[in-house]
């Protein structure tokens, strides 16, 4: 049952603790616009990332993992796509209602989830037509 949890809730939990305030208020109170890593390249070029792209590497990680989830052929996979499928709403109902989630970062994560859900039905619905057998 624990594998059937849908992973882009970590992302859904992180971000509502953001904005909470716990990573900080960040530039003009933004906290996914807080730097977190600067790298000089040997370009002359400077690499650096905020927390809000920490967040998107972190959903894509995730997301990878829940395509990988989604090839499986059994009775709990429906379980999964249900689960996913009400991430989503949470998502969407927070981004509709919520101040906070009116951001970009929020938005690539819906993104992220949507693409999640459309997918694993969409896999799902292949595989279960290649099991049909007509004699």
């Amino acid at each position: 049952m624990l594998a059937s949890l849908p992973l882009l809730i970590v992302p859904f939990i992180i971000y509502n603790l953001g904005l909470a305030g716990f990573f900080g208020s960040g530039i003009n109170g933004d906290p996914w616009a807080s730097e977190i890593l600067s790298i000089g390249m040997m370009s002359g070029g400077v690499f650096s990332m905020t927390l809000g792209d920490l967040m998107v590497v972190i959903g894509l990680i995730f997301f990878f993992i829940e395509i990988l989830k989604s090839t499986r052929t059994s009775n709990a996979s429906v379980i999964d796509h249900l689960l996913s499928t009400f991430v989503f709403v949470a998502f969407l109902v927070e981004f509709l209602l919520v101040k906070g989630a009116a951001h970009s970062v929020f938005f690539t994560l819906i993104i992220i989830t949507l693409i999640d859900v459309l997918a694993g039905f969409s896999v799902s619905i292949r595989a279960a037509g290649r099991d049909v057998n007509l004699n």
